[in-house]
């Protein structure tokens, strides 16, 4: 099995983990796994790491995503989603465009935001969602994210529609819940769809189904190469001689790599076949200086 990217589809209901575990029996690969978790519920873009893609997925879970849902407003539930029991009802106000003129406004750019209960997050080791279960809460500290982008509309008296562009970090439902508590009725995140994560898109992505038949019929299993699945970085392409002792993680071949562009952190080393080999890292350390972040095998 090659190493790449594979784009799957998620239904909602399983774990991102589940996915992991039936991709990686249906190619029968080594390795894989998932750059960035979806929650059960939620459906849309996950992306795999294959073999050495899963050397790559800080670079992606550091991207910027794109999701589309719909928010019911009235309802506050335990989980801030449509999973959790509902603790409180309220009146929905009547909004219009300039309500939700000034939603958006209220919710895009940097913002505070304080992670659920109901989240991965540990605390002494443990998972809060873990301590959530038993009833408990503890203090959070907020953290700051970063929405780019956010299109709100209604559904209906009480359901509105987003798609929205955010930072690494983002929990939706916990910005869903707060979009309640601005508009004074409480809200929950009813449903939710990953549409991108960083310049991957949905409609590049396979279902687990269509995967199991490519796999059935002998067909090839589309893999996106890692050198296109990190395009947005600058590639270098260098000599073969140097690339050999990149490979064995001598790194005092990027002195010859020059200053990085503005604002650039980190960029492909290709072979002269435009083989991905390495990624390098720029570090502002001793009046800064490249170094090895990742190495691939041939």
């Amino acid at each position: 099995m090659q190493s790449g990217i594979l784009l799957i589809d998620k239904p909602e209901g399983p774990s991102s983990a589940q996915v992991v575990q039936k991709v990686k029996s249906i190619l029968g690969a080594k390795r894989v796994g998932h750059l960035g978790t979806l929650d059960p519920f939620a459906s849309g873009l996950l992306p795999l790491g294959i073999n050495e893609g899963t050397k790559v997925a800080d670079i992606f879970l550091a991207a910027q995503k794109g999701y589309s849902g719909v928010i019911v407003l009235g309802v506050e539930t335990e989980t801030q989603d449509s999973t959790g029991k509902v603790l409180k009802t309220h009146e929905v106000p009547s909004l219009g465009e300039r309500e939700l003129q000034e939603l958006s406004k209220a919710f895009t750019g940097t913002l505070s935001q304080t992670p659920p209960m109901f989240s991965a997050l540990k605390k002494s080791g443990v998972r809060l969602y873990k301590l959530a279960r038993q009833g408990k809460s503890i203090p959070r500290e907020p953290r700051e994210i970063k929405i780019d982008e956010l299109r709100v509309w209604k559904l209906g008296v009480a359901e509105l529609g987003f798609e929205i562009l955010c930072s690494k970090g983002t929990y939706v439902r916990a910005l869903a819940a707060d979009m309640g508590e601005f508009l004074g009725c409480g809200a929950h995140l009813k449903s939710l769809r990953r549409l991108s994560c960083g310049h991957l898109t949905v409609d590049q992505a396979l279902s687990l189904d269509e995967i199991a038949k490519l796999r059935d019929s002998g067909s090839e299993i589309p893999l996106l190469s890692l050198n296109h699945s990190l395009s947005h970085l600058r590639m270098i392409r260098l000599e073969d001689a140097p690339m050999s002792r990149l490979r064995m993680g001598q790194q005092e071949v990027l002195v010859g790599l020059g200053a990085p562009k503005e604002g650039e952190r980190t960029v492909r080393l290709a072979d002269s076949e435009d083989n991905l080999v390495a990624l390098a890292e720029w570090a502002d350390a001793a009046g800064g200086r490249w170094r090895l972040l990742r190495v691939f095998s041939s």
